[in-house]
């Protein structure tokens, strides 16, 4: 049944679509149903999310599909269904896509050694052997992830993966690599003469719908390939239901079947710290998983969960550490709540279900605390931004900062969403690379200290900035969010802070 006629003849279908939230219309949206009419307990999606806004973990966007239907969405605020979010190494599912339409095409054997497409390059011990299915697999026989390597070097990322010694034979043992998809990235264009965004936009993305996509670029020229794509959650929720249904869209097969069949199964063992998730296998850019399920993956919590045995997918978004954790959330309760056949309709808690999903909001700093200090505008010290000054505005909706060149707005203990997409005003190394929309809360710590928190709607992190006001002075100090949640670990704050004195009440 198609949309239309879903809304048309179900009570169920128009309640779904009426208060499904707002995004891009159009004859690509995927349908909506009730979670009931496909099998799903609306009460056990509340569990989910219960827990997940107790567990404390920064979750950004969830949609769950059943039998091709979206049943549940919802973005924790400010971000939104219009926004993209950072893919993360869920980017190497896609690029394996490629590979899989090159071979599709009979323009690639993934049997071939990749120093074919790297002539003139001198091959060190063993690197003869490594062929493209290698590079899909993690089994390049290198130590591990180059990725560190790859930022720091002076020098094309291709060398750098190139001159890197063999620990073993290729084939024989997994080391996940993102140096690796990087290099599968390469030799699509090599093969195709296009970058490997464009080469997907009509094979991949124009099928499926998916318009408004980007890929951030390596200093060589090619696309990152085993990261940097970025989707809308709803794109990601139709690139797994594409996989769900063995490479087909409507009427058309847009991956071979067999491709999807292999691509999917554990081609090699794996194991990670990460969890037991983790130790189901790898297959050509996708993980295996606990159930029968397999998935696309990215840093700090972006899935991809295609659950074949329940004819379901799961996408989340987020900014999250413990990934197992995210994982064991969804067996916990989304997959009790499932059940073979259409269940009884449940307005009740259909209704709380969509007013939980409308109502989700990342965690937002309290206090009883309200200053009367007025705003002014304070000369910086020299700093790395390059910014001569701040003015500082209060009002009764909020804080707004405005620099010489831009403003930016933060709402008392409420996101504000500024207008636009720009380049990140305070960067932090390779942490906020691309363009993204800006949303901000500001909270008063005490009568002195004023702590903003600025969120990327388009991207994962942000930043939490405390301003500290003494006499005629006001010292600004920095912490990513990457580097909270991770104790510095991934990204460490280095940025010194601004210091500015006023000149202007």
């Amino acid at each position: 049944m198609d949309r239309k006629a879903f809304i048309k003849t179900t009570a169920a279908g128009a309640l779904a679509w009426k208060f499904a939230p707002k995004r891009f219309a159009g004859i690509d949206d995927l349908p909506r149903a009730s979670p009931e009419s496909q099998g799903i307990s609306s009460a056990g999606l509340r569990k989910f999310l219960d827990a997940a806004n107790e567990s404390h973990l920064s979750f950004h966007s969830f949609m769950l599909l059943r039998h091709g239907k979206v049943v549940a969405e919802g973005w924790w605020k400010p971000y939104a269904p219009q926004f993209k979010h950072s893919l993360f190494s869920l980017s190497k599912s896609f690029t394996g896509t490629a590979i899989g339409l090159l071979v599709g095409e009979g323009k690639l054997d993934i049997e071939t050694p990749i120093l074919s497409f790297f002539p003139g390059v001198t091959p060190h011990e063993g690197l003869a052997h490594m062929t493209i299915r290698h590079l899909l697999t993690m089994t390049t026989g290198q130590q591990g992830e180059l990725f560190p390597k790859l930022i720091a070097a002076h020098k094309p990322w291709t060398q750098v993966f190139l001159e890197e010694p063999l620990v073993s034979e290729p084939g024989t043992q997994f080391a996940y690599n993102t140096a690796s998809t990087y290099m599968l990235g390469v030799i699509v264009t090599k093969v195709t003469g296009e970058l490997l965004e464009k080469y997907l936009t009509p094979r991949l993305f124009e099928p499926l719908g998916i318009r408004d996509h980007d890929w951030q670029i390596s200093p060589d020229g090619y696309n990152t390939a085993g990261y940097g794509l970025r989707l809308r959650t709803e794109d990601i929720a139709k690139f797994g239901q594409l996989y769900l249904q063995n490479g087909k869209w409507k009427d058309r097969q847009v991956i071979a079947e067999s491709w999807v069949r292999e691509a999917t199964k554990a081609q090699v063992k794996s194991a990670s710290p990460n969890g037991p998730d983790w130790n189901y296998g790898y297959g050509y850019q996708f993980w295996r998983s606990s159930h029968g399920a397999f998935r696309g993956d990215g840093y700090y919590g972006q899935y991809c969960l295609v659950m074949p045995e329940q004819d379901a997918v799961v996408v989340i978004t987020g900014e999250i550490g413990p990934m197992q954790q995210e994982l064991d959330l969804v067996w916990a309760n989304i997959l009790p709540a499932m059940q073979a056949g259409a269940l009884p309709e449940n307005p009740a808690e259909f209704s709380a279900l969509r007013q939980e999903l409308q109502s989700l909001v990342l965690a937002i700093p309290k206090s009883s605390t309200h200053s009367l200090r007025p705003g002014g505008k304070y000369a910086l010290a020299p700093n790395a931004f390059s910014l001569p000054s701040v003015t500082f505005v209060f009002s009764a909706e909020g804080c707004t900062l405005n620099f010489p060149a831009f403003s930016l707005r933060f709402g008392w203990e409420n996101w504000i969403l500024n207008e636009g997409s720009r380049p990140y005003p305070f960067p932090l190394g390779n942490s906020f690379p691309m363009t993204s929309a800006l949303a901000g809360t500001a909270t008063w710590l005490n009568a002195d200290t004023l702590q903003l928190n600025l969120q990327r709607t388009e991207a994962m992190n942000g930043d939490r900035i405390t301003c500290t006001f003494s006499n005629e002075s006001v010292t600004m100090e920095f912490l990513n969010s990457i580097a909270e949640k991770s104790q510095g670990q991934d990204a460490p704050e280095s940025r010194p802070p601004l210091i500015g004195s006023l000149i202007a009440a």
